[in-house]
């Protein structure tokens, strides 16, 4: 890594010619802010449902009883309202939106306002053991639960302020007018149509197993199926399809998301043509579902059980469903016969000015989830992000020559103390166990042993490293200050978005979020303190090497 150029900070060098063809509609500063208070209320949401047990309210009446039986769907709707909301006004309405982006970058966080959602949300965890533990027939129970109710909606409210301001919001809903309608129509719509679905679920599950059966026979020949336990497979393996996985949740999914897409956007559509659409986007959802079953049979069979069951059984689902609405929306978006949309030209030489700092993390993350689908106990398949984030970082190799990747001695001083944090804090958290190395690998021949540990190591010391710097401290420091963030300089980015990028990397670092915020804030200071992302980069290389070296002497594997 030192060995590249190692020339004053500054910008990566654009391309002759890729600048002048470039144009960006400026909506990071209002789709920052959204994802911010997202992932806050992603993680509060985690805690409150670790924390009370909805089992509690089994036999309550009245508002509580209300809760009990509307509470779950109730953030269903409120989850599926804002994804469809957001997706199609980033979609339809950039234009309008870089403006209120505009408008919230001149202001910052209202940190009065976070820190009353923060006390609100206290005031809420306190009532809850009122709800969750007093007697249903107490007089005052369902005032005890409007308060309750109360409490959480203020919280929200006050948080949803904090980061986005009230003349901000409301332009938000004039500017997407009716969409908004639209949105709040469809996340009701599919809430009641999921609820109203269990009906059908048997139904659909023998259409799921005769389907299945179709599909594994030419591979299988005998395939053995029980349409009263509505098993389904061989004699060495086979599968229960549970009214879950019988596809209408994804049938659902697809037409809600199918529906949507053509209501805000009719003006482009060719009607009748893209009605056919729905039809198609629905019945590829059920067949892929059935694809989906007949693979896990076929790994299962074929001696892979643990990849069957394990990653393939979890991942193949959603992978699935991304990718048939990913093709609705080329199909509906760049097919003649479905849109009117005219065909344009891409100017040459154009390229995105953040996906040198992106693609390479994002590149690690695709091949992170294609082995954890295709592994099962263990992820054999590991050195696919390796070659995945090193072919990145190769192909971008000429645009980094704009960085600073120079270091001091201060690099890797730091590197050991971050190392040093993440193991008494994680060790801390979870009690000092130690979790021992995986049996498959112990049990592994020694040359596939070794040769998997040699991918870890080069993986955590060279391409990783590189790569989440690139994204975090690269792209999401600065860009958190201003949407043209090459221009911004290293030493200077703010404390707020030091904070704010330690946070969300530590969350990426799922159970190791603590140790992982505080490594992300280490990494972010060093950038600030010299104005290059050699230090850090750097720094990070030497918290994973000794790291590696911590667990594999100590046999601490779940530090790792």
């Amino acid at each position: 890594m030192s060995t590249l150029l190692t020339r004053p900070s500054c910008p990566l060098m654009p391309q002759p010619g890729a600048g002048k063809h470039y144009v960006r509609s400026n909506v990071g500063g209002l789709l920052l802010r959204i994802l911010v208070l997202g992932i806050l209320f992603t993680a509060e949401l985690i805690a409150i449902t670790i924390a009370l047990d909805g089992t509690a309210l089994a036999h309550r009446t009245g508002l509580a009883g209300v809760m009990r039986d509307w509470g779950p769907w109730i953030l269903r709707g409120m989850v599926g309202f804002v994804a469809i909301f957001l997706t199609f006004a980033f979609v339809g309405n950039r234009t309008a939106l870089a403006r209120i982006s505009e408008q919230i970058a001149r202001g910052s966080i209202r940190w009065r306002l976070l820190i009353a959602h923060g006390c609100m949300l206290a005031v809420f965890g306190w009532i809850s053991s009122a709800v969750y533990s007093i007697a249903p027939a107490l007089r005052y129970a369902d005032w005890i639960a409007g308060s309750w109710l109360a409490a959480g909606i203020a919280a929200i409210i006050l948080g949803a302020l904090a980061f986005i301001p009230p003349k901000s919001w409301l332009e938000l809903l004039r500017v997407n007018n009716p969409l908004w309608a639209y949105a709040l129509a469809g996340a009701a719509a599919a809430c009641m149509v999921g609820n109203l679905s269990r009906a059908l679920w048997h139904s659909a599950s023998l259409a799921t197993l005769g389907l299945t059966k179709a599909l594994l026979t030419p591979f299988l020949g005998a395939v053995l199926t029980n349409p009263a336990t509505m098993s389904i497979g061989t004699t060495r393996f086979h599968v229960i399809i549970a009214p879950e996985c019988s596809g209408l949740e994804g049938v659902g999914l697809m037409l809600a998301f199918a529906t949507m897409w053509l209501v805000v956007f009719r003006r482009e559509c060719r009607f009748p043509q893209s009605l056919a659409l729905v039809p198609a986007a629905i019945a590829a959802s059920f067949f892929l579902n059935s694809v989906r079953i007949a693979a896990l049979i076929l790994i299962g069979n074929a001696g892979a059980r643990q990849i069957a069951i394990g990653g393939f059984h979890s991942q193949a689902g959603w992978i699935l469903f991304n990718v048939v609405a990913v093709g609705f929306c080329i199909l509906v978006r760049n097919a003649q016969w479905f849109t009117k949309r005219p065909r344009e030209a891409v100017p040459t030489g154009v390229e995105n000015p953040s996906a040198p700092y992106l693609i390479p993390f994002l590149a690690i993350l695709a091949a992170g989830m294609i082995a954890g689908a295709m592994s099962g106990g263990f992820e054999w398949l590991y050195p696919l992000r390796l070659i995945a984030g090193g072919a990145a970082l190769w192909f971008y190799r000429q645009r980094y020559r704009g960085l600073n990747w120079s270091f001091s001695w201060v690099a890797p001083l730091a590197g050991m103390a971050v190392c040093a944090t993440w193991v008494v804090v994680n060790g801390f958290a979870d009690g000092n166990s130690k979790g021992g190395m995986p049996v498959t690998l112990i049990y592994s021949p020694s040359l596939a042993r070794l040769t998997w540990i040699g991918f870890r190591l080069v993986a955590a010391v060279i391409t990783v490293p590189i790569a989440e710097e690139l994204a975090f401290r690269g792209f999401l420091l600065r860009r958190l200050l201003s949407a043209d963030f090459e221009a911004v300089l290293f030493g200077r980015v703010t404390f707020f978005a030091v904070i704010v990028s330690s946070v969300i990397f530590g969350i990426l670092h799922g159970g190791h979020w603590i140790a992982g915020t505080v490594a992300g804030i280490v990494f972010a200071l060093l950038v600030k303190r010299r104005g290059r992302i050699g230090d850090a980069v750097v720094a990070h290389a030497t918290a994973n090497g000794l790291l590696a070296a911590y667990v594999l002497l100590s046999g601490n594997w779940h530090l790792w």
